[in-house]
């Protein structure tokens, strides 16, 4: 919950951004001030971290970014329970550069 915090510092960040077709999950923007690479996080439920990745490439989230002049950072994560409804918890992630 820190890292959210302080990264209003840099960011606006939107929750469910409308972007190409659909809402990214989240969108973080660069404020003015800042050097900051823009992210699009995409969440997932007993997927995979990659089909957050190909959703946000799919449905074109990053066409909301496209005027930014600097990097983008796509973030595929994932939550999975274990396969017998235990409460062992495993999460993955990718990370895109673009």
């Amino acid at each position: 919950m820190l890292a959210y915090y302080t990264a209003q510092n840099y960011y606006e960040i939107f929750r469910e951004l409308p972007a190409g077709k659909g809402f990214a999950d989240y969108a973080f923007v660069p404020r003015n001030h800042t050097d900051k690479p823009a992210m699009i996080i995409e969440l997932k439920y007993n997927q995979s971290a990659d089909t957050a990745i190909r959703q946000i490439h799919d449905n074109r989230y990053d066409g909301k970014l496209k005027e930014f002049n600097g990097r983008l950072i796509l973030v595929g994560i994932n939550y999975d329970k274990d396969a017998k409804g235990k409460e062992k918890k495993h999460h993955t992630c990718v990370i895109e550069d673009v």
